[in-house]
């Protein structure tokens, strides 16, 4: 069973069904990973675990709003395949060819919890671009999709996986902003470019975080409008997290009448998840 301080995770288990992907994306600085936490943490504690939860941000720090260690990230295994041979640190068994190593380290890449499992893709530490790294996270995803009910996805900021075909497969896409007519914007194009790259998510709809006392200004609501946007809710400032943040606490041990979860849990609760 679940508490208010941990979200655990499995291992998850074979099926035939596919899982659901939900995509979480917004551009920086407006709170989508703290909200990504607090709904992988929703669905465990509903029942609907096992639930993937993938950190697709090179600036990765889900892991710390779970409040969980990482274990290895799909960029370190990058490193350690693009330097074997050249590095002493970085050895490849001999006889083994690079592509049968990465997939036996794979599974290294898997935290695993009591009832979510987490993938993080990391940060590239050499000078190359992150097609390898992005092309494992889509891979990975589609391989382990129907191992899990779920599977939530903690976009980069922006719209870097988006632009590269990284997750034509997700059913929901959830856009996250601020009360700022730019962060609006940022969530406007982003929705735009999904519907360039003809991808078909059964739901896009847009969540205002970080509202003062969550209510939103005349401005902002004319921005959603005019970026033809579906508000699915409005979540609350809370100072407490910024405390939690200070303190290095996991965003995942919020009390559980915090009015953020309140919302949170009102606007998942209308996407009949």
């Amino acid at each position: 069973m679940l508490n208010a301080g941990k979200c655990g995770f499995g291992t998850g288990k074979d099926g035939e069904n596919m899982g659901h992907v939900i995509a979480v994306a917004g551009k920086g600085g407006v709170g989508k990973t703290t909200l990504t936490g607090l709904l992988i943490q929703y669905l465990c504690q509903s029942g609907k675990k096992p639930v993937l939860a993938v950190d697709a941000d090179a600036n990765s720090n889900l892991n710390e709003v779970l409040g969980v260690e990482a274990g290895i990230t799909l960029g370190e295994l990058r490193e350690e395949i693009e330097r074997a041979g050249s590095d002493s640190r970085y050895k490849i068994p001999v006889g083994v060819t690079k592509k049968d190593y990465l997939e036996a380290r794979l599974a290294d890449a898997l935290t695993e919890e009591d009832d979510f499992d987490l993938m993080v893709m990391g940060r590239s530490q050499g000078q190359g671009c992150y097609c390898f790294v992005n092309g494992l996270v889509q891979t990975q995803v589609q391989k382990l999709q129907s191992h899990y009910p779920y599977v939530v996805v903690d976009n980069e900021a922006g719209m870097e996986h988006v632009s590269r075909g990284l997750l034509p497969m997700m059913e929901i896409a959830i856009l996250v902003s601020d009360c700022s007519r730019r962060g609006v914007q940022a969530a406007g194009r982003i929705a735009a470019l999904m519907k360039e790259l003809n991808f078909k998510p059964k739901k896009v709809g847009l969540i205002i975080n970080r509202a003062p006392e969550g209510n939103l200004d005349a401005g902002t609501l004319e921005e959603i409008q005019n970026q033809n946007l579906e508000l699915l809710g409005v979540v609350p400032h809370d100072d407490m997290i910024y405390r939690f943040d200070c303190d290095g606490k996991p965003i995942v041990q919020l009390p559980m009448d915090s009015p953020v979860r309140k919302a949170l849990q009102e606007i998942v609760e209308k996407l009949e998840l």
